[in-house]
């Protein structure tokens, strides 16, 4: 009976002695590396970069095939970026502040280059509605309707 009572007083915990507490709790500190994303590293934004190489060609093609080319990066820039928002959005810790910051340039540019595609496709409509398809076409029309308004 004696070994039964000193086999229980082993197992109740001394009053000097703490209690056991399960891993990291009561733990103020963060566990090592952050815990954030795989491994406690931070990750880029999955189409941060893209954004911006989109934002960025749809400013520079803004003159070309009347803006049509740029028209069409850069509303494939600003749903690639809505869709980056919302993921950095729901995990704030995971990605890196500077892959975000790239991606909000990213889509500032691809707005800059939407509007200049508008600016450029409504000139070209305005260009066609005043002097037709046939100016386009013919330099030597063009050439000699701006000689007459020279002259006038």
């Amino acid at each position: 009976m004696s070994e039964e009572l000193e086999g229980q007083a082993s197992q109740t915990p001394q009053p000097s002695q703490p209690a056991q507490q399960p891993f990291n709790q009561g733990n103020s500190f963060p566990p090592q590396g952050g815990g954030f994303g795989y491994g406690g590293m931070q990750q880029s934004l999955p189409n941060a970069t893209a954004v911006l190489v989109l934002g960025i060609l749809s400013i520079v093609t803004c003159c070309c095939f009347y803006g049509i080319l740029s028209l069409v990066l850069g509303i494939i820039a600003i749903v690639l970026s809505k869709k980056d928002i919302a993921l950095y959005l729901a995990n704030v810790g995971a990605y890196t502040e500077s892959s975000y910051k790239n991606l909000k340039a990213g889509r500032v540019c691809a707005i800059i280059g939407l509007v200049l595609a508008g600016i450029m496709i409504i000139s070209c409509i305005i260009f066609v509605s005043i002097f037709g398809f046939e100016m386009l076409s013919d330099q030597e029309a063009m050439k000699e309707w701006i000689m007459q308004m020279q002259n006038q």
